[in-house]
């Protein structure tokens, strides 16, 4: 990593303890915004983040971003936009420690042009990081995308998963994002790049969206588990379910249990983070929880083809400046760029979350 890359992580790890150690203490279900330390890292670390509404200032008429335009309701100016691409290339900084993180999965991202724009326009200009990305039908415009480290990370193959529901054929929303790729030690990886239909209106009157849309990823999985040797799946995104709902254990079959683990399942090491974290990736009416999944097949848990994670290797990043006071409830919340239509300057209303992967020795 050539030098100007080295001196910012130099600068925002050391301002990351610096505010940690200086914070004061505040509580949210027993997590200490002055207690949070990056853990060891990998061989690889894959990061996903849900940005939060990152639109350019062009006011594209096909899609639903005119609030997101210079005369629109949040007056989304340039110097705002470039404020937003700082934060989200500081994240990404400091959730890869002394190095950059190797895929990195985002979601709410209106086009390529926004991506391009966080490795080209902030200090990550001089990173090794390539895109992968493709326009998805939804009708506000919002996309997913998948950054890798070119000199470690080598994209095989790559498509769009398209979703179609049947019962409303004019609805639509986001691709599933598909990419397979080897490493430098011969590794080979499948990640499953996903942003949910959101819970507007409800969780019950929109968790049959989510149900679809789990069963379109479940029969991409078992296509991929016939034609494939117990192969390495990492399915990251925002799901917009927690562990526990009807999508993600009775569709997607993803397993909350990590006893006799089998290759060709599936477990969900977001539902280890439900349960043993003290934070989650987003909060709710005071209430916080893990929307934001990483789930694996049992064949990189069970260490079958040269690499290896745990439960243990899964996590949120929670560093101070992702959070505030909760003025509303107790403890904290996520530091938002709006709050209401009140320009706020922070970040996203999630936390990302990063999973680290091991060589077999």
């Amino acid at each position: 990593m050539q030098t100007t890359i080295r001196l910012f992580l130099l600068f925002t790890l050391s301002s990351i303890f610096i505010y940690a150690c200086k914070s004061k203490t505040e509580i949210t279900n027993n997590f200490k915004t002055s207690e949070y330390i990056l853990p060891e890292r990998g061989d690889y670390r894959f990061m996903f983040y849900n940005v939060e509404n990152l639109f350019d200032t062009i006011n594209d008429p096909e899609k639903r971003d005119d609030e997101y335009s210079p005369d629109g309701m949040r007056y989304w100016r340039s110097w705002k936009y470039y404020k937003k691409l700082n934060n989200i290339a500081k994240v990404i900084t400091a959730v890869g420690g002394w190095q950059l993180p190797d895929i990195v999965g985002l979601c709410e991202i209106e086009n390529r042009k926004v991506v391009d724009d966080i490795i080209h326009k902030t200090h990550l200009w001089n990173s090794d990081y390539e895109i992968i990305h493709y326009e998805s039908p939804d009708m506000r415009g919002i996309d997913v995308a998948f950054l890798y480290n070119s000199s470690k990370i080598f994209p095989i193959s790559s498509k769009p998963i398209n979703i179609s529901f049947p019962n409303s054929p004019t609805s639509k929303t986001r691709d599933i994002l598909y990419v397979k790729a080897s490493t430098a030690s011969k590794d080979t990886f499948h990640f499953f790049i996903n942003h949910w239909p959101s819970r507007w209106g409800g969780q019950m009157q929109s968790e049959e969206r989510r149900i679809y849309v789990a069963s379109v990823l479940r029969t991409n999985i078992d296509s991929l588990m016939d034609f494939e040797y117990n192969p390495n799946v990492v399915i990251l995104g925002d799901l917009n379910d927690y562990p526990y709902n009807i999508s993600l254990m009775q569709i997607l079959r993803a397993n909350r249990q990590f006893e006799d683990v089998k290759n060709k399942e599936l477990y969900n090491l977001g539902s280890y983070l439900q349960e043993h974290s003290k934070i989650g990736t987003h909060k709710h009416a005071g209430e916080w929880g893990v929307l934001d999944q990483t789930i694996l097949s049992g064949a990189i848990l069970n260490a079958t083809n040269g690499v290896k994670s745990s439960v243990n290797d899964a996590h949120i990043f929670a560093a101070p400046y992702l959070l505030e006071e909760d003025k509303n409830y107790t403890g904290v919340i996520t530091n938002r760029t709006y709050i209401g239509f009140k320009y706020h300057a922070g970040y996203a209303d999630h936390l990302p979350i990063f999973l680290d992967v091991w060589k077999i020795k």
